[in-house]
């Protein structure tokens, strides 16, 4: 999709009902970051482009993971999300994190990220809570040829992508190959009286491969495959000694692997099926182990993931007026960690899912959808997942959009079955960290949206804005518990610390963002996004997390500027501000603070040869606090060079 077409015609999106629609036309508002904007952002890491999505709370935690939050909620496993690359869910059911700094997938290889703004069950299911990310990547037939591109900078920052695309006949096909290294944060450290270094190096690499064959002209087969491991530093060491601290492991190892099938059989515009099956592995090694008390104590926190996926989906015109997208879903997920279940034994679980979105226009003016996901979760049983929703053209190129939907979030392996226990190499329990009361409910979101998308075509505008009123019930969260007679500890006391899971009140979320896109002259282009958010509770509502009404920023916005200077020079910059906020779990309070990037490239044409130079300068600003008071992102710079054969 070029800057023209986004411009002339509103972008068509595939995420919120299935079915294709401009994006005034989804029952949902959705933010569409393209393939122009993930170059001139200069972000090379997927969770930082979510800086670009109205609302979002973005940081870097540790041990390579991200923490992701929109409209609050935020913690470290961004855990309310569903997050899918080509249709395959990469949310983890043992934890609900997402692990970003596994994925086996290339900066260069996705095509765009679609963003649903709100819940989205009703066409994704369970934990599609407060938004979907749905990354597209590039079709093997988009990339013929090779490719190869280098990054190298401060703070650690190096990375090389080698790709290749080819076919014959109907046969195309692309495989990539990329290393990264990171070392995101200053190494030394202060931490109030303390002083120490953080271990946040990593080394990752993966290959990735998609094959298309087109089998007649209404049949097509595509596969893809994935393969990545990682090598981490992790963990903090501190002096004096911090208790808490004692048994981080100082390595992590992981790997992951998937494959996805999928037959697609298109008679026509709108009308299609498809069947899609795959499977993943995700295993994390980080052993450690500490003498203590005369005992050696166990602190691996080893964990083995697996899960299988067999989808249908299907497109119909019922009537002139009428579509509707239907499918049903069948899923096993099991989890295996020792530490976190206090025994080595697999939990699993199966779920089967049927829902269907409608579409009618049923004048000119006014399109109504509507839809439901009906699920059968295997530690909460049935749920359904309704949505209503409805378009009104004020004016040509003008809409308003009301819509009213629920979803859930169920609970992970890790809260509903967890037994969080350390013990020494002989049995004994040493500390109790978390235990589960194995009847938890699921959460729910109620959600209410007034929503506009207006074109100003004389002035090359677009704006997209909603303002939103959610109830969130039965919100899951820990709370400090003391463990019964009985429970003493070989290190010679009552595990205090413990926490248990439980579901710990409701709570409003209320507020309204939006997105501008504006493009003055060919050559120009600018992204502006905005939200503000206000959470609250009422005095007769018990909550068991004060910290949740301060989990997201009041107010937080982005800019995005690239301008195309000619003779094959762009330059962009970037502005990212986050008003000061409370991350759950682990994290800290953090103050607010704005970050500018900025990107300068040249391309050009060398013996036939396609190459790109870049410079990229981030956080040009003071240092600011990510996550937790340590964790200092300062100032640094990189450099890129790509060429295309």
């Amino acid at each position: 999709m070029s800057e023209a077409d986004f411009f002339d015609d509103l972008p068509v999106v595939l995420s919120v009902s299935r079915m294709s629609q401009p994006v005034n036309e989804a029952p949902a508002a959705v933010t569409v970051i393209d393939r122009d904007m993930i170059r001139a952002s200069g972000f090379r890491d997927i969770p930082d482009l979510l800086r670009l999505v109205p609302g979002f709370s973005v940081a870097y935690t540790r041990d390579n993971t991200w923490a992701v939050g929109y409209h609050g909620m935020a913690d470290a496993f961004s855990r309310r999300f569903q997050v899918l690359v080509d249709g395959r869910s990469i949310y983890s059911a043992a934890y609900g994190a997402v692990n970003w700094g596994e994925l086996p997938l290339s900066m260069d290889d996705i095509e765009r990220i679609e963003v649903v703004r709100g819940p989205n069950a009703v066409t994704f299911g369970a934990n599609a809570f407060f938004a979907v990310i749905n990354i597209i990547t590039k079709e093997a037939v988009q990339v013929p040829g090779t490719f190869a591109s280098l990054q190298y900078g401060e703070q650690g920052m190096a990375g090389v992508t080698l790709r290749h695309g080819g076919g014959e006949g109907d046969l195309t096909y692309r495989l990539t190959f990329s290393s990264q290294n990171r070392d995101r944060f200053e190494t030394d450290v202060v931490d109030g009286a303390a002083s120490g270094k953080l271990f946040e190096e990593s080394r990752s690499h993966f290959l990735n491969g998609r094959a298309d064959y087109r089998l007649s002209d209404t049949d097509e087969l595509s596969a893809q495959f994935g393969a990545s491991v990682g090598d981490w530093q992790a963990g903090r060491l501190y002096s004096p000694p911090q208790p808490d601290h004692f048994l981080e492991p100082r390595q992590q190892d992981v790997n992951t692997q998937y494959a996805q099938v999928k037959f697609r059989r298109a008679l026509g515009v709108d009308d299609e099926w498809s069947l899609q099956f795959y499977h993943s592995r995700h295993n994390l090694d980080a052993p450690s182990r500490l003498d203590a008390y005369g005992l050696t104590i166990i602190g691996d926190q080893d964990a083995l993931q697996t899960r299988t996926n067999l989808e249908f989906q299907a497109n119909t015109r019922i009537a002139p007026d009428v579509r509707m997208a239907w499918g049903a879903e069948l899923r096993r997920e099991a989890v295996q960690s020792a530490l976190y279940f206090d025994a080595d034994d697999t939990r699993q679980g199966v779920l089967g899912r049927v829902n269907a979105n409608l579409e009618w226009r049923t004048r000119p003016d006014l399109l109504l959808q509507g839809g439901a996901m009906l699920e059968h979760h295997y530690y909460t049983g049935v749920n359904v997942s309704p949505r209503l929703a409805v378009h009104y053209d004020l004016a040509p190129d003008n809409t308003l959009r009301f819509n009213v939907s629920q979803a859930y979030r169920t609970p992970t392996f890790l809260e509903q079955d967890g037994l969080y226990v350390y013990r020494s190499t002989t049995g004994l329990p040493v500390d109790i960290i978390g235990v589960t009361p194995n009847d938890l409910l699921p959460e729910r979101i109620r959600s209410h949206e007034i929503g506009y998308v207006g074109r100003y075509r004389p002035w090359r505008l677009q704006l997209d804005a909603k303002l939103f009123y959610d109830k969130v019930d039965d919100y899951i969260a820990t709370t400090p518990i003391t463990l019964p007679a009985g429970a003493e500890l070989v290190s010679g006391g009552n595990p205090g610390g413990a926490r248990q899971v439980v579901n710990g009140g409701s709570f409003t979320l209320r507020g309204g963002d939006l997105q501008l896109n504006w493009q003055p002259a060919p050559a120009f282009r600018l992204s502006v996004q905005y939200a503000r958010v206000f959470i609250s509770t009422s005095p007769e509502l018990d909550l068991v997390d004060d910290d949740v009404t301060d989990s997201g920023p009041r107010d937080s916005f982005s800019l995005l500027a690239r301008h195309d200077l000619g003779q094959g020079w762009a330059a962009s910059a970037g502005v990212y501000h986050s008003g000061s906020m409370i991350w759950l779990g682990d994290g800290d309070p953090t103050p607010a603070f704005t970050r500018v990037d900025v990107r300068l490239a040249r391309s050009w044409n060398w013996q036939g040869h396609e190459v790109e130079a870049a410079v990229v300068g981030q956080n040009l600003g003071d240092d600011y606090s990510e996550f937790r008071p340590e964790n200092r992102f300062s100032r640094r710079v990189y450099g890129s060079l790509s060429l295309a054969w």
